[in-house]
């Protein structure tokens, strides 16, 4: 690569369109637990944060009041990845998604992190996860990066969980 990008850039916020902004903000606010911090465009649009940032995460109905998720096959999101900064952290995330009786799709121990996925209420994928630290990150023979997809013990990971507030 002749030209990276600075090594201080990160991605920002993501901002989806929803069908049910009300349904989206209970679940992003009442269940993963970010703050709401405006309502914008007559009601059509929410930005929630984490620790007073201005936002995480955008939310609208501009084009997509009422609409259905893509169909399988179709490009569009993958999913969303919110970092978390420890496995504590992590564990309670995952046990207000259980409690909310949200069903997991899946949970990895990819060597570098360990992560939890699931599905928003507009069928987007939502991905929860935690960095391990660089040191412990699997490398080959010739040092480079060699992760790993692994199951995830997710009981073993809701007991580290912080006590539920």
């Amino acid at each position: 690569m002749t030209n990276p990008v600075h090594p201080a850039a990160r991605i920002g916020h993501v901002h989806l369109k929803v069908a049910d902004l009300d349904r989206a903000v209970g679940f992003y606010s009442g269940v993963l637990g970010f703050d709401i911090m405006q309502y914008y465009s007559g009601g059509r649009a929410a930005f929630l944060s984490a620790g007073g940032y201005h936002h995480h995460i955008g939310l609208n109905t501009w084009q997509s009041l009422g609409g259905t998720p893509p169909p399988p096959g179709h490009t569009g999101l993958f999913h969303t990845a919110f970092l978390y900064p420890d496995r504590a952290a992590l564990g309670d995330a995952v046990r207000r998604v259980l409690d909310a009786g949200i069903a997991l799709d899946g949970a990895a121990d990819h060597g570098v992190s360990e992560a939890v996925y699931l599905r928003d209420p507009d069928d987007n994928g939502v991905e929860l996860y935690r960095d391990k630290p660089e040191s412990d990150w699997p490398r080959d023979a010739e040092g480079n990066l060699a992760m790993v997809n692994d199951p995830l013990d997710v009981e073993a990971l809701l007991a580290e969980a912080r006590p539920a507030r």
